[in-house]
């Protein structure tokens, strides 16, 4: 595992149903689950990234994106435009030409 994370033990069967066994199955299994889920440290010298997003759109804060070749996390309350624009019309205008 590249996370250092200590392995979780699991017991061989005894031949017959063993209370005691069976809970500690359970219990090797309960830590499996929490270290997986845990993402843990990561350190690393090249990283490649592909299929990067270029919007936050919909991402859980955390996540990397790209946007206009920066890349960027998402965050919660701070959200990056990805682009602005806008049509106004004010009044009326006529054009003579004589």
């Amino acid at each position: 595992m590249s996370r250092n994370l200590v392995r979780p033990f699991f017991p061989d069967p005894p031949g017959q149903y063993s209370q005691t066994y069976f809970s500690e199955l359970v219990r090797s299994f309960a830590t499996y689950l929490v270290n997986m889920q845990n993402p843990g440290l990561a350190r690393a010298t090249n990283i490649t990234l592909t299929s990067v997003p270029t919007t936050d759109f919909g991402l859980e804060p955390g996540t990397l994106f790209q946007q206009n070749g920066f890349v960027k996390i998402t965050l919660e309350n701070a959200p990056h435009v990805g682009g602005v624009s806008a049509t106004a019309g004010v009044g009326t205008v006529t054009v003579v030409t004589t």
